[in-house]
């Protein structure tokens, strides 16, 4: 196990250079089909990476969807009852659904950190921070990708392992320094979608899936999207609120 990176860790490496224009945060309302999200990002990044538009995080909801990553093996998808969608993104099969809040993140690195690693570590730290204002604890893993918070209330694992519990996903991908993707924060959504794959090739018995809602906590979509730009802001610099676009 490793600490979580700390605010002040990840503000040194991607808050971005003095003077640079707010990124734009767009919370649009209802349920977004995955391809046309997917479409939407295509072309911002390009213009982004061009200096033609600004930088936006997108938070929507997709109806109920499989996604498969640039790592997915075709065994963990165990009952496509869900349109399943190719996606250029990192790491391996998740679930998209409603009461799942999904960030598409459209940054320009190179106005920050040409740093991956650091990029994807800042999106821990947001997520931490945003759980933290919550009342989840919610940590990193070595081993495992995403933010996942202890279970003392579940059965261990074979050899005594405690149970934890996955409540965000990270997928990332970059284009000439642009990222998008983003992650997917589990508020209410429907637990038992997440039977018909095996999330991020994870299959142990003491590792799980768990929401916000499932926890006991706040699960209104608005409180979450305040909390979500409230931890973002010391991390990846300001923001200013956009009107949706359909």
């Amino acid at each position: 196990m490793t600490a979580p990176l700390t605010r002040d860790d990840c503000a040194l490496s991607l808050l971005p250079r003095p003077g640079s224009p707010p990124v734009e945060w767009v919370v649009t309302p209802g349920l977004v089909a995955y391809e046309a999200a997917v479409a939407e990002m295509e072309s911002r990044v390009e213009r982004i990476a061009e200096g033609a538009a600004p930088e936006r995080v997108w938070l929507i909801e997709h109806p109920p969807v499989y996604t498969a990553g640039t790592s997915a093996k075709e065994a963990d998808l165990l009952d496509a009852r869900f349109p399943v969608h190719r996606s250029g993104r990192g790491g391996q099969f998740t679930y998209h659904g409603p009461g799942q809040r999904v960030a598409y993140v459209m940054l320009n690195l190179t106005r920050r950190k040409r740093d991956l690693r650091a990029y994807v570590a800042g999106l821990e730290a947001w997520l931490i921070e945003t759980l933290a204002s919550l009342g989840v604890a919610g940590e990193r893993r070595e081993d495992r990708v995403g933010v996942w918070t202890r279970r003392p209330d579940k059965p261990a694992g074979l050899f005594g392992e405690p149970a934890e519990d996955k409540i965000a996903a990270i997928g990332v991908r970059v284009r000439r320094w642009t990222t998008f993707h983003g992650l997917a924060l589990n508020v209410a959504p429907d637990l038992t979608h997440f039977s018909g794959i095996a999330p991020c090739g994870v299959r142990q018995s003491h590792l799980g899936v768990t929401s916000l809602a499932d926890l006991g906590k706040v699960s209104d979509m608005a409180a979450v999207d305040v909390a979500l730009r409230h931890a973002f802001e010391p991390i990846f610099g300001a923001t200013t609120p956009q009107p949706a676009e359909r």
